[in-house]
């Protein structure tokens, strides 16, 4: 039997929910976006129960993601975006994938490998509209000469570009993007080539603004049941969805202290009054955020909030008095916030970041357990 002093449960069952909850609001195919592990909820695991509940399609940053998710036998349409020169272009082209092409360099690489094979590419054109990250933006009219030459060796998928703040209603740079991607989508028909799909909305644009959906919606955080922007969308529950991780970890031991007993390192705290404190056997190698302060764990059916510094394998939180909890006893670190334990939301805003970076921050030496089991083997 394998002891676990702190372990990541994933509701499956969650996901499905939520991915059926975007499927409705977005009334187009959606695209389950798995990348960095499923946003370090399993990466197969994950893109199966994805199919499972209706999306048609899988998206990853990388390469090795989308070749895993091959190698598990999923055949589901995938996508890998960040494929940056000298990627195994072969790889993907034989084993099916869709690959993003974001500058010229990469688009004769992956000509280069389709002459190689005989056989065309799959590819998803990625135009910059605003976000000045990824895609064309001054090389288009460069890459569009070089599409009319090489158009032959390559099945133009799809087009598709990023929201850079779709998590702001009534922004005005989400109409300029969204008419500079109608455009260079007019210069691709111009061509004589009109893709089968067009993506442009993620998390925020699926819930929020109908007129970005076009062909497919591209769903990343909202799948996993969390909110895309707390300040400006609202929590989790308020959009409908259900977290779907939930840390937890042990008490290694639960001691009796003084008021003014200082904590931790720099000893930037102190008890208020005679309590008691909880070490919890994880820390900041695990992917609990060092800067943490105003979260905490739910014990005894209440919060104790950290106090002190975050270490590198454990964190104090204040019991209190009354506290029953003793060294053993398993706490949740977060969860899904229905019986008052602190969420991804919290532990976000309590670290001066965003839920994202909360989950996928856990460390891979926190097992993974998965409710209900998946079917596939993903051991």
């Amino acid at each position: 039997m394998t002891f676990h002093r702190a372990d990541v449960i994933i509701d499956l069952a969650a996901i499905a929910a939520n991915i059926a909850t975007l499927k409705e609001r977005a009334g187009v195919p959606v695209l389950a976006v798995v990348k960095a592990d499923a946003y370090g909820h399993g990466l197969v695991a994950v893109a199966q129960t994805a199919i499972d509940a209706g999306a048609q399609w899988l998206g990853v940053a990388l390469l090795e993601e989308a070749l895993a998710i091959r190698e598990s036998g999923i055949t589901a349409p995938t996508i890998a975006w960040l494929v940056p020169p000298g990627s195994d272009f072969v790889s993907a082209i034989n084993a099916n994938i869709d690959l993003g092409v974001a500058s010229l360099e990469i688009f004769h690489e992956i000509c280069e490998a389709a002459v190689r094979l005989g056989k065309q590419a799959r590819i998803h054109i990625e135009v910059d509209t605003g976000m000045t990250r990824g895609g064309f933006l001054g090389e288009w009219e460069s890459f569009l000469t070089a599409l009319r030459k090489d158009s032959s060796l390559v099945e133009v998928v799809g087009l598709f570009s990023h929201f850079a703040r779709a998590d702001e209603p009534g922004q005005p740079q989400n109409a300029i993007q969204l008419k500079r991607f109608t455009e260079m989508s007019d210069d691709l028909n111009q061509m004589g080539i009109e893709p089968e799909f067009h993506h442009l909305s993620n998390s925020a644009a699926t819930l929020i603004d109908a007129s970005a959906h076009f062909d497919l919606v591209r769903t990343g955080i909202a799948m996993y049941g969390l909110t895309p922007d707390y300040a400006h969308l609202g929590s989790s529950h308020s959009l409908g969805l259900i977290p779907a991780m939930t840390l937890r970890a042990k008490l290694h031991v639960v001691k009796e202290v003084f008021a003014g007993t200082p904590v931790g390192y720099g000893a930037i705290a102190s008890t208020m009054t005679d309590t008691k404190l909880g070490v919890v056997a994880i820390g900041y190698a695990d992917g609990i955020p060092r800067i943490a302060q105003g979260a905490g764990v739910f014990v005894d059916g209440r919060r104790a909030p950290i106090i002190g510094r975050v270490s590198m394998d454990q964190f104090v939180v204040d019991l209190g008095p009354e506290s029953e909890a003793k060294g053993g006893d398993w706490v949740t670190v977060f969860g899904k916030g229905f019986d008052g334990e602190y969420t991804a939301d919290d532990w976000g805003v309590a670290s001066s970041s965003i839920n994202y970076e909360i989950v996928t921050r856990i460390s891979p030496r926190v097992p993974r357990i998965y409710e209900p089991a998946p079917t596939l083997d993903i051991s």
